[in-house]
């Protein structure tokens, strides 16, 4: 059983424990300021964070802050020293140009400002979004991908990020009952953009995971309504998820920090499959969410602070979730990046206990 099969059995509960065990992987990236501790606590020293965060791979038409790479090696690196299972990780970008600084005024304010905005990424979709360009960076992950290499995991700015990052967040909320049709107008056209270019990309790399970047709760629970999740988030989902599928996406998850327990029935009834990292210090209880939601899976969800507190509070961790884990349709992981509080030795310890916990995966539905 290659690395992809192992991940498709753990997310579709199966039992692992006949399989050799469940997919080991980690939820995000390293942080780099761990990656630095880990240096000076004996990691080999060519893994240093700039490596990590930005690969070698040669960019020289610029492509890849679209199409972007840049974390599929150098990620994939990082994570083969510490023993997890050969995965890459995609993005695709959005094709502007704007950083809005504090107190500075956002980038979009009015319907003219969206149109700028907008014109302005078609030129840059003009000048760099080709087939040519889409087979240079993607073809070559196409074989060894099928071939069960390594599993992808793929990452795109989601309906609720999008506006709130060119809006600024107290703008962007009004605008859900002030600017309903300036909100809507940027959602069909982010849809539509990802249903044009994936569809490019997917004749290459086909994501095993592919999830929607949203951050939508904070810890007192969500940021919008359940109508309005429904009106602005949901609707889109509904046309985005069934394209996605038909692409041979395995799964679609939503990453959202914070309390979103009032939405996932929303969630669900617009096609999304699971959810990362499951935000342990924000409330989200895996084993509450699986008693009401037995379908539902899950990427995350272990407590990364418990990591940084030794073995007896890792063992402890990994007893809360056995129950989860053993259901399956849950990859346990961190529940959000490697605080730079963790010696290496806990973390490995941690991957240790990782490996033994993921042989068990999916054994109650034997």
């Amino acid at each position: 059983m290659n690395v992809r099969e192992k991940l498709a059995a753990t997310l579709n509960f199966e039992d692992c424990s006949k399989l050799g065990g469940g997919a080991v992987l980690e939820t995000f990236y390293p942080w780099d300021l761990t990656v630095e501790k880990f240096i000076a606590e004996g990691m080999p020293v060519e893994y240093t964070a700039h490596d990590v965060i930005n690969n070698k791979i040669a960019d020289p038409q610029g492509l890849h802050q679209y199409f972007d790479i840049r974390l599929a090696e150098s990620a994939a690196k990082f994570e083969s020293y510490f023993g997890y299972d050969p995965m890459r990780r995609m993005f695709l970008q959005l094709p502007f140009h704007y950083e809005a600084q504090h107190g500075e005024r956002p980038p979009v304010e009015t319907f003219d400002d969206w149109n700028r905005i907008k014109a302005e990424g078609e030129a840059t979709i003009a000048q760099f979004f080709t087939d040519e360009n889409i087979k240079t960076v993607f073809a070559l992950y196409s074989e060894p991908h099928k071939n069960g290499e390594f599993s992808i995991r793929f990452a795109m700015k989601g309906f609720f990020w999008f506006p709130r990052e060119v809006m600024g967040i107290a703008e962007h909320m009004m605008a859900l009952y002030d600017e309903p049709e300036l909100l809507h107008d940027m959602n069909s056209w982010l849809c539509d953009y990802y249903i044009k270019w994936l569809d490019k990309i997917f004749d290459y790399i086909a994501p095993d995971v592919l999830y929607i970047m949203e951050d939508l709760s904070g810890a007192n629970g969500p940021m919008l309504s359940p109508a309005h999740f429904d009106e602005y988030i949901g609707a889109y989902y509904k046309k985005l998820i069934p394209f996605l599928k038909s692409k041979g996406v395995g799964h679609v998850f939503v990453d959202t920090d914070g309390d979103f327990n009032a939405l996932i029935p929303n969630f669900i009834e617009s096609g999304i499959d699971g959810f990362l990292p499951m935000d342990v210090n924000a409330g989200m209880d895996i084993e509450k969410v699986r008693e009401q939601f037995p379908k539902l899976k899950f990427i995350g969800a272990f407590n990364k602070l418990e990591i940084a507190q030794g073995k007896e509070a890792i063992d402890a961790e990994f007893a809360r979730l056995m129950p989860v884990i053993r259901q399956g349709g849950y990859v346990v992981g961190a529940d959000h990046q490697i605080a730079p509080s963790t010696s290496m030795d806990d973390y490995k310890y941690y991957i240790s206990r990782l490996k033994e916990a993921m042989k068990e995966a999916g054994s109650a539905a034997s």
